[in-house]
Formats: structure tokens, sequence, C-alpha cells
């Protein structure tokens, strides 16, 4: 049995990227700008403890949200593999027990230091998911991609071939009383 020709041809790139790859540079753009008004903002109203506070929450913010992008990213490089499905969950599923487990550790880490402002923290730690939300609703719609993608249809050729030798791909054997009658 031969190869159909469409399955010679090397793997497009899954149309996707280009939405996470956006998100990814908006969302590094709102952070900056975050990190910039966060510092000074917790500096106004806490002193030090305020702009330390600020920076860490928005930087754990951007972290965990551009982790998720990220992995899709890096998943999406083996597209077209036949092992595809199960790296991409699996990427997936293991970027997402690194954030649980980061988050967790992250949390005991920073529980009771005395230069942490914990309501800057929060502040800062809410207003930058929510940028992001924003960032990604914002991405959503503005992007243009087709309601189906990622998928190659057979070709005339294709056809053609199928319907020259039916027994070879998987199609009915003469005699069969299942065959289409001329």
């Amino acid at each position: 049995m031969t190869a159909a020709p469409h399955d010679s041809a090397p793997p497009r790139e899954v149309a996707s990227n280009r939405l996470f790859r956006a998100t990814l540079l908006w969302s590094s753009v709102v952070t900056a700008g975050l990190a910039v008004v966060g510092a000074v903002l917790g500096y106004v109203f806490a002193g030090a403890p305020g702009l330390w506070s600020a920076l860490v929450a928005i930087l754990l913010a951007a972290v965990f949200l551009g982790l998720t992008a990220g992995t899709i990213l890096v998943a999406n490089r083996w597209y077209g593999d036949p092992l595809y499905v199960p790296i991409f969950f699996g990427a997936v599923m293991g970027g997402w027990l690194i954030k649980f487990v980061l988050f967790i550790v992250v949390l005991l880490v920073l529980r009771g230091q005395p230069w942490l402002n914990t309501t800057v923290f929060f502040v800062a730690l809410v207003v930058s998911v929510l940028a992001s939300l924003v960032i990604d609703v914002l991405v959503m719609l503005r992007m243009r991609l087709p309601h189906v993608t990622d998928t190659t249809l057979p070709t005339l050729a294709d056809v053609e071939d199928a319907a020259s030798t039916p027994d070879q791909r998987g199609g009915a054997a003469e005699g069969d009383e299942n065959s289409p009658r001329a």
C-alpha cells in the first residue's frame, strides 16, 4: 500500500500558533507596563515593601499565564507526528502540574515574609490576571482563524486513485453486495 500524495508533504504549522504568539507578545508588553505602574503605586502606598510586593505579584502572574501558551507552542512543534496528541496533552498537563506545584511553593516561601505587603500583592495579582484575560479576549476577537483548520482534504487525484483501486483503499471488492451499482 502506497502513501497518499498529501502524506509526503511536511506538516504545516498549527494555525493557532499565531494566536498564542500574539497573546504572549501583548502579555509581555502589558506586563512591562503593569510592572512600572505597580512598582510606582506600590511604593506610593506602602513604601519599599509595596514596590517589591507589586513586582513579585506581577511577575508571578506573567509566568503562570505565559506558561500555558508557551507549553502549547512547544507541544505544537510535534504537529503531524503520529504521537502528536499524547505529546500535546502531556505537555499541557505537565505545564499545569508544574504551575500547581510552583504556586504552592511560592506561596509557602512568601508566607510570613516581612517585606511582603499582602494587600498590594493581592491587588497587583488580580490586576495582572484581569489584564491577561482582557488580552486573551481581544486577541481572540481580532484574530482570524477559519472554523476548520489543520486538516488536509483529499485531492481529485486521491479520489481518482481510490476509485481505480477500491480493494487497496478499503473500498468494496468486485462482486461485493455493498458495492455501488452503475
